[in-house]
């Protein structure tokens, strides 16, 4: 029972993540008069506020991870049990695409779409290994009862000094790939994505070990 409320946590959240992302990218295409920076700000502030309030009501029950990558570090770390992984990151799938289609619903466009935005090259998958390094690193030295205020301010900054405006979550690939608007990424671009927030993920990890004594760890455990 635990587990199963654990995952509809996962698949409730991510599906409201990524509705904030796309339905806001949508409206505010519509709005900004052809201004890409506007657009981008208003993507940028929605998506801020969505993941804050999120990871508050949501974290209690799951963890609020709503990222592949961030519940494969937490299970490395064993702070997540193994056995859950695969039902913890079937959640967030589902979730993506739900969450996609519902914004098209809303916007009046077709349910069931993909996207034609290109988004590939060497900058903009490292971009995307920089941003999923420093989200990790941010959840794993966040302070306690402090990591929805860090997480969200880390992901709103990473929307503009990265290249790729921080997907920074496999989920979220899939389910922008669902989108062939503001938000989208071509599929054929996703694998890239994928593979270099996989890459990021381990660096975040790598980076946090570094700065963490054994015994520190041992005491937070």
């Amino acid at each position: 029972m635990r587990a199963g409320r654990s995952f509809l946590a996962e698949c409730l959240g991510t599906a409201a993540l990524l509705c904030a992302v796309i339905g806001s990218g949508v409206m505010a295409e519509n709005l900004s008069a052809g201004n890409t920076a506007v657009a981008l700000i208003a993507n940028t502030l929605a998506t801020v506020f969505a993941l804050y309030v999120l990871i508050e009501v949501l974290g209690p029950v799951s963890g609020a991870h709503f990222n592949p990558a961030v519940s494969l570090v937490m299970a490395w770390r064993r702070e997540l049990p193994v056995q859950l992984l695969p039902g913890y990151v079937l959640a967030q799938l589902a979730g993506a695409a739900l969450g996609a289609w519902l914004a098209h619903a809303m916007f009046g466009l077709d349910i069931f779409q993909w996207s034609s935005k290109v988004r590939t090259g060497g900058g903009q998958w490292l971009a995307e290994a920089v941003a999923t390094a420093g989200l990790l690193f941010v959840i794993l030295r966040s302070p306690a009862g402090k990591a929805s205020g860090l997480v969200a301010c880390y992901i709103g900054a990473a929307y503009w000094f990265t290249a790729s405006t921080s997907f920074a979550n496999p989920a979220a690939v899939f389910g922008r790939m669902m989108s062939n608007t503001f938000a989208g990424i071509r599929p054929a671009d996703a694998p890239e994505f994928i593979v270099a927030e996989l890459v990021g993920a381990g660096v975040g990890l790598g980076l946090h070990a570094l700065l963490t004594s054994r015994s520190t760890e041992e005491h937070k455990n």
